[in-house]
């Protein structure tokens, strides 16, 4: 039975709150793994503008992911930390870049088409960094110093602690989600979601919907480059793998776990989906079966698919538009 509205907040208040407080436990390796949680629940937020809010299913979105990665591998320097104020910048112009080109492009096609076109481009990236030096081929590289926050001899903070950075991620994860909430409640997101339901009456009614999805589809680049940026940054080291189309399947299917069409659906999403792959993993639970993991994953999706439409956000009650 779904929980009532007022419910629903309050569990989600009782969520922050314990993820706030998680790192005072002091264990290292669940501190590490929820923050990777988070990032990917940002990465997962910022493919539901597209998936859920217009209507547009992508298989390249790993491509802005690993951009953002391999663009703070390269431009900081090996030893010499440079400024956050730089290189998050400068990595964020790159996935807008690449987003605008290359969405002026996927955007004049639908459907399947849209899915495929996506994916090709994703592809391109994923072997310009596999096959070419300047990515360091499959070995991928290494980023030994993390950036510095602040400016001159001034540091704000030292990303080097993993509670800091672990805080860190997680007023990034609550910042994204309370300006994307800010942005569909504006009259552009409203627009969005009309195309999502009719493009073609928004269209007859004067819409530029090219120019509407060519600026969400900007905006959910950016954003998943931020998850790219600040995965990087935890783990000091990129590789292909993470512009794969493994990649972005991985997150197609946090964002159908938790529930389209919402924002805090993703995130429940991308909780729930790696809590399940290190449970599934676990071969002291599911002895020999842990190494088919991905089956018993796909089995969850499918019955989520089948029973929760809404995915696991239905379960709060909380309806598509969030």
């Amino acid at each position: 039975m779904a929980a009532s509205a007022p419910v629903a907040r309050v569990l989600i208040a009782l969520a922050l709150v314990a993820l706030l407080l998680f790192p005072l436990s002091g264990n290292t390796f669940y501190i590490q793994l929820v923050t990777k949680v988070m990032i990917l629940a940002i990465f997962a937020m910022s493919l539901d503008l597209l998936v859920g809010y217009t209507g547009l299913v992508s298989l390249g979105h790993a491509a802005f992911f690993g951009l953002a990665g391999y663009s703070l591998a390269l431009i900081q320097p090996k030893y010499d930390p440079m400024s956050i104020l730089i290189t998050l910048p400068a990595a964020l112009a790159i996935c807008a870049a690449f987003a605008a080109i290359t969405g002026a492009l996927v955007l004049r096609t639908r459907g399947i088409y849209f899915i495929m076109v996506t994916l090709a481009f994703a592809q391109m990236v994923y072997f310009v960094f596999h096959d070419t030096k300047l990515g360091g081929g499959s070995d991928g590289l290494y980023i030994n110093t993390k950036p510095v926050v602040g400016w001159g001899e001034t540091r704000l903070l030292n990303l080097d602690d993993r509670p800091t950075l672990y805080w860190t991620v997680l007023a990034t994860m609550v910042g994204v989600h309370l300006l994307l909430r800010r942005v569909l409640a504006s009259n552009f997101g409203r627009a969005l979601q009309g195309i999502r339901v009719n493009e073609h009456r928004m269209r007859a009614i004067g819409f530029p919907v090219f120019r509407y999805q060519l600026g969400v589809y900007v905006l959910s680049g950016v954003v998943g480059g931020l998850a790219g940026y600040l995965s990087a940054l935890q783990f000091g080291f990129v590789n292909p793998e993470i512009v794969s189309w493994h990649q972005s399947g991985a997150v197609l299917m946090m964002v159908i776990l938790g529930g389209m069409g919402t924002l805090t659906g993703p995130v429940i999403g991308a909780f729930v989906f790696v809590l399940l792959e290190e449970l599934f993993k676990d071969d002291t639970v599911f002895g020999p079966i842990a190494k088919h993991w991905q089956l018993m994953m796909g089995g969850i999706i499918v019955l989520v698919a089948c029973f929760l439409p809404r995915g696991l956000i239905g379960l709060l009650g909380r309806r598509r538009e969030d």
